[in-house]
């Protein structure tokens, strides 16, 4: 995946959603995102997340600022106003709901309807490879569509 977004990572302003370990965060921080914030409801998943933080950071301290918010998102996403930077909105959303349970349509279209995805901004949506997602939305086009084995991935741009 970051083979595709190749340079447009750097400097990002990076919300990782359903983050489960942290690993699309991570690897966005890794490759000089300058705003990384991870959301999960499951306590367990936010303890590995900063401790994988803590492994990458590697006691040195970084001017990224990352954030881990604990959020139940099966039911809404925060309104996230954390961070002066954010407020033009993220760079790139990462969302890798559970698989089959309708929650990516939702998920969809709250990011279309709200003010979260930057003006140039992508959504890469994470889904079993043989679900419909929607082409269009009324801010959101549908750019490009990967299947990696039983994964989809969905790539989003306002439109």
């Amino acid at each position: 995946m970051f083979s595709i977004l190749g340079k447009s990572v750097q400097g990002a302003k990076v919300l990782d959603l359903f983050a489960g370990t942290g690993a699309m965060g991570l690897e966005a921080y890794s490759r000089a995102a300058c705003v990384v914030f991870f959301i999960d409801k499951n306590r367990l998943a936010l303890e590995i997340i900063k401790k994988n933080i803590a492994l990458c950071l590697s006691g040195e301290k970084s001017s990224c600022e990352i954030r881990v918010i604990q959020h139940d998102l099966t039911k809404s996403i925060p309104t996230i106003h954390y961070h002066p930077e954010t407020q033009s909105g993220f760079d790139l959303i990462f969302a890798d709901p559970p698989y089959g349970k309708n929650i990516s349509q939702s998920v969809l279209n709250f990011i279309n309807e709200s003010s979260l995805l930057a003006e140039n901004g992508m959504l890469i949506v994470e889904e079993r490879f043989n679900i419909s997602l929607p082409s269009k939305l009324s801010h959101l086009c549908l750019i490009d569509k990967r299947v990696y084995g039983e994964s989809g991935f969905w790539l989003y741009a306002s439109c």
